[in-house]
């Protein structure tokens, strides 16, 4: 009878801290666990119903799910412009005119059918490149910047297609300026930093400034985008905290410039607050990047900018713009290695959210896990002195 204590104290440790262990696990994977990835069939195609050469690119990426549609459609005509339209059907097409489309004045030339099909849409439309001399090196931005590029004057080259990637560049003062788009057809990550996750929901915009020559000896460049939208444009931006670095070193933060009807996200653009001063960038080339409010723009301005925008949109519809500059104060400057890129995501529906990764997970594991198992030793060892101290004194 007296091995009766050390017996049931021994199994009770054992079978709670198994209990403990393996609830705590079941929560942290759980808690991890994404929306359940799905798959669209997506197809490219460049210009399409066009017989003859163009005055510039109209790419068509047309991202097919069960019941509705992703069309991409990025251009070249103007300066860059992605606009994202979501219908509620798997069938809705696009419809070109292109005789208009080229004409530069032609509300209505590009059409998404049936038109009623139409959930939601939004043009994303790179304006200005803006470059400014940081005397002081405090990276705030002087009243006195530099006679703007306006990207709706570059020659751009023709539209590259390669691997679900779409390469334009353009030549600004020697250099380049290039924007790829990549799109999607199920979850997954970029295979370089900032590495943001993406979904079938999704498309991501990377931008790269290479060879540029500065206009100053400590030149910084801000980047001006606009956004066209319906009733619902993008009019906010949303900062949210992470506790996991993993896939973006020393950055906790990603940036969601949000379309809202009420509390739901209808569309976005994501990004991290980081830019790189290489194209393979170490650690130490990742420079912090911000941005400034979104604030109302005439519609008139990313209509005279971009084509796409000014086909698709038959009315002035809101549009709201801000700037993305890059660098902090004590930051390299743009000169030390004439190179800059930055990128972000597009698309539909709530933003992706890292969760915590399995690597994460395992070390949250092993450290609360530790304590457990030393409780479950100790639980042992004071039983195993209960029943030494028993026997002696039964002696």
């Amino acid at each position: 009878m007296a091995d009766r204590p050390t017996v049931y104290c021994g199994r009770y440790c054992f079978y709670k801290t198994i209990l403990w262990t393996s609830s705590l696990l079941f929560l942290c994977f759980d808690s991890n666990g994404a929306a359940e990835s799905f798959t669209r069939n997506v197809t490219a195609q460049l210009n399409p119903g066009s017989h003859g050469t163009t005055r510039g690119d109209l790419l068509h990426i047309r991202a097919v799910g069960g019941n509705d549609t992703l069309h991409f459609l990025f251009c070249s005509q103007g300066a860059p412009t992605l606009l994202l339209v979501h219908t509620n059907t798997s069938t809705s097409t696009v419809s070109v005119n292109w005789t208009q489309f080229e004409s530069l004045n032609a509300s209505g030339s590009f059409k998404v059918e049936p038109e009623n099909s139409v959930l939601y849409s939004c043009g994303l439309v790179f304006s200005r490149l803006l470059e400014y001399d940081d005397v002081n090196n405090t990276a705030q931005v002087t009243p006195d910047l530099f006679p703007p590029y306006d990207l709706s004057n570059v020659s751009w080259s023709r539209i590259s297609l390669s691997d679900m990637t779409a390469l334009l560049c353009g030549e600004i003062n020697n250099g380049s300026l290039c924007v790829q788009l990549s799109y999607f057809q199920t979850e997954g990550r970029g295979q370089n930093w900032p590495r943001l996750l993406h979904t079938a929901n999704t498309s991501q915009l990377a931008m790269w400034l290479d060879g540029v020559l500065p206009r100053a000896p400590r030149s910084r460049f801000l980047l001006e985008l606009q956004a066209v939208g319906g009733q619902q444009p993008l009019s906010q931006v949303e900062v949210e905290r992470s506790i996991d670095d993993e896939f973006t070193p020393s950055i906790f933060k990603v940036a969601q410039w949000v379309s809202k009807e009420d509390k739901d996200v209808l569309g976005f653009v994501q990004w991290k607050p980081v830019a790189y001063r290489h194209t393979s960038p170490a650690l130490e080339d990742a420079t912090p990047c911000r941005h400034s409010d979104p604030e109302r723009q005439s519609a008139e301005a990313a209509e005279s900018s971009s084509s796409l925008i000014q086909a698709f949109y038959t009315e002035n519809e809101a549009t709201y713009g801000l700037n993305v500059s890059f660098g902090l104060a004590g930051d390299p400057f743009y000169n030390s290695t004439l190179y800059l890129s930055w990128t972000m995501l597009v698309g539909v529906g709530p933003p992706p959210s890292d969760g915590l990764s399995p690597l994460v997970l395992a070390i949250v594991a092993v450290g609360l896990g530790a304590p457990l198992v030393l409780l479950l030793v100790g639980g042992i060892s004071v039983c195993l002195r209960k029943k030494i101290s028993i026997k002696d004194s039964v002696r």
